[in-house]
């Protein structure tokens, strides 16, 4: 059996793509030493999500129309999702593994990821409850999922005494933050929304913290992993947080024995262990979950019984609900170049 991997191996987000690249290594391991998908053995196809938009939606035309692959598995931003998913649809199931801003209905897509009610929200709640935070301001990439989860969260604070103050996008691959900069430091947020990818964020950390806006407001970036931190260096850190389904802090058999068996397969200058890497994993195994379920790769086979999948790995048990899968979701702070989960969120 043959799937398309799509991941970032270029651009603002190809920093992911090496921790993408390793977990899905592991899924594949596990899958074909339990037998593979359907009793054939799973090979990866890599398919670079960094690619300009048509070229990739070509890429995946090719691959499906043609028979290469058999199914798409993967991490990437939603501009990406939205131009492989005319390729996909009524045609080959689909594994999207990123959190995102919610609505995908194609046919044959199942996430991973979750959406702002299960993730962003329930962070926004805590931090007002935890530490006062009422006031926000929005930081993005000009794309649509940051847009469009602005937009859900102006809408999801009209039912609560939390106020967003203001909005700024910039570019994909943009560095000039002066006037988003500005804004924020013109501001009454205590707070700032971080809608921004990969080295994008990274950078946008350090000049906030340059600028000395890290002293007296905090930050909720939506899209990072311990490479961002990395990537951004220690001294921009201070006050920053984020939400999501997994975090190697998180004390349980799984997220440990997981994390253990990364570090040996990988070793200890691997690709750092974070969110967005771990979603492939969980992206694999729900396509795997999926098929097995249904005894076959039709849609509609698959949509009759996705009901019923459940199955373990480093988040625990997971359950798909509809074409969504539902899982614990956490909030972590950083501790200069690690996340250290605060609390297990309920939407």
């Amino acid at each position: 059996m043959d799937l398309a991997l799509v991941v970032p191996l270029s651009g603002p987000a190809g920093m992911f793509g090496p921790s993408a690249e390793a977990c899905a290594e592991l899924a594949l391991e596990d899958i074909n030493a339990a037998g593979g998908i359907l009793d054939r053995r799973v090979r990866l196809h890599p398919v670079d999500a960094g690619l300009p938009l048509p070229l990739l939606a070509a890429r995946i035309d090719e691959m499906v129309g043609r028979g290469l692959v058999d199914g798409v598995v993967g991490w990437h931003l939603s501009n990406a999702r939205k131009v492989i998913t005319p390729y996909t649809a009524g045609r080959v199931p689909y594994v999207y593994t990123t959190f995102y801003e919610g609505g995908e209905s194609s046919d044959g897509v199942y996430m991973v990821g979750e959406t702002p009610e299960q993730q962003l929200f329930p962070a926004l709640r805590w931090l007002r409850r935890e530490l006062g935070i009422r006031r926000w301001c929005v930081i993005g990439n000009d794309y649509v999922w940051p847009r469009e989860t602005a937009r859900a969260t102006v809408e999801f604070t009209k039912t609560t005494d939390i106020d967003v103050v203001g909005c700024s996008f910039v570019p994909l691959g943009g560095r000039d933050f002066t006037a988003a900069l500005g804004r924020i430091a013109a501001s009454p947020a205590q707070g700032v929304l971080l809608f921004m990818v990969g080295s994008d964020c990274a950078a946008f950390n350090r000049a906030f913290a340059a600028a000395g806006l890290d002293e007296h407001r905090i930050r909720l970036s939506m899209m990072i992993g311990e490479d961002v931190l990395y990537a951004g260096g220690p001294d921009s850190a201070r006050g920053l947080f984020t939400a999501s389904g997994y975090f190697e802090s998180v004390v349980s058999a799984e997220s440990m024995a997981f994390s253990s068996r990364y570090e040996s397969r990988f070793g200890t200058l691997a690709p750092a262990l974070n969110n967005i890497g771990e979603s492939c994993y969980e992206g694999l195994l729900l396509f795997a979950s999926l098929a097995e379920q249904a005894r076959s790769l039709d849609l509609r086979a698959i949509e009759s019984t996705a009901s019923h999948v459940t199955y373990h790995g480093p988040r625990g048990e997971v359950r798909v609900r509809g074409a969504h899968t539902t899982q614990p979701v956490y909030v972590a702070g950083a501790d200069l170049l690690r996340f250290d989960v605060q609390a297990e969120l309920s939407g």
